[in-house]
């Protein structure tokens, strides 16, 4: 009778502990991955090669995102303002909600869903075929080899993206403003000016690095704790993407709340 009434509690404890055991291991594997960072050898073409595959092929899906998102986020403002007689914000809250909130977020996710769940495949799939412990029998440390230049090229690549998609965004509501809504082409952009400050586009660069970082530590993390075979390999790649995704959604909460809490 006891034993069946502790054993929701003994499945919380597990629960709770594995999870913590789980961040515990991924801030290790952080740290380690910083302190390589510090320390040569470096691989410079390694980097080059992870900066064109995770930054400009990332750039189709995370511009049309883009222009979709400003487009439908300028409707609804203007559907909601209409309610108040408010109409005139529209250019104003697009520019803002991009910059500071929807540009980095929906980037983020993205290039999750596309990159961390490549970098974990292909890393899983290294390490189910052994090509890993390879590099170490060559005397290459993996860390630095596979993890430090597709970090450092993630962290580097998405505020650019953040950027592009930022104007991409702002560029798809002018388009829905001017010729659905019946903005002035010159109004419209002189209150996505005279609104828009420097402080939201930087905060919003911020959010694209971080978000970088968390994705490309997400997808090798998972990808050197892959399990053996192709299931492992694949649970890899879901762990990969939906780990980073929360990590996005949960980070994007506390930077806001340092940025703009005041």
């Amino acid at each position: 009778m006891i034993r069946a009434a502790t054993r929701p509690l003994a499945f919380v404890g597990r629960t709770v502990l594995g999870l913590l055991g789980a961040i515990g291991r991924v801030a290790i594997y952080f740290g380690a991955t910083l302190g390589h960072v510090l320390r040569p050898p470096w691989y410079p073409r390694e980097l080059l090669h992870q900066l064109l595959h995770i930054g400009w092929l990332s750039l189709p899906v995370v511009g049309l995102t883009a222009l979709f998102t400003g487009g439908a986020l300028a409707l609804q403002i203007y559907a909601g303002g209409s309610r108040f007689n408010a109409e005139a914000v529209v250019p104003s809250i697009v520019a803002i909600g991009m910059t500071r909130e929807l540009g980095p977020v929906l980037g983020g996710l993205m290039v999750a869903g596309r990159v961390a769940a490549a970098i974990a495949a292909e890393i899983g799939t290294m390490k189910v075929t052994e090509q890993i412990d390879a590099l170490v029998t060559l005397s290459t440390n993996p860390m630095k080899y596979l993890t430090v230049p597709r970090v450092l090229a993630a962290t580097l690549s998405l505020p650019v993206l953040v950027a592009v998609g930022d104007s991409i965004g702002i560029f798809g509501g002018y388009l829905v403003g001017t010729t659905r809504l019946g903005f002035d082409p010159a109004t419209y952009i002189r209150n996505t000016a005279d609104y828009l400050e420097a402080w939201d586009v930087i905060s919003g660069l911020v959010k694209g690095a971080v978000f970088g970082c968390i994705v490309a530590v997400m997808g090798c993390y998972h990808g050197m704790n892959s399990e053996r075979g192709a299931r492992g390999v694949g649970r890899a790649t879901t762990r990969a993407v939906v780990s980073a995704s929360i990590l996005i959604l949960a980070a994007n909460y506390l930077l806001t709340e340092a940025f703009f809490s005041a």
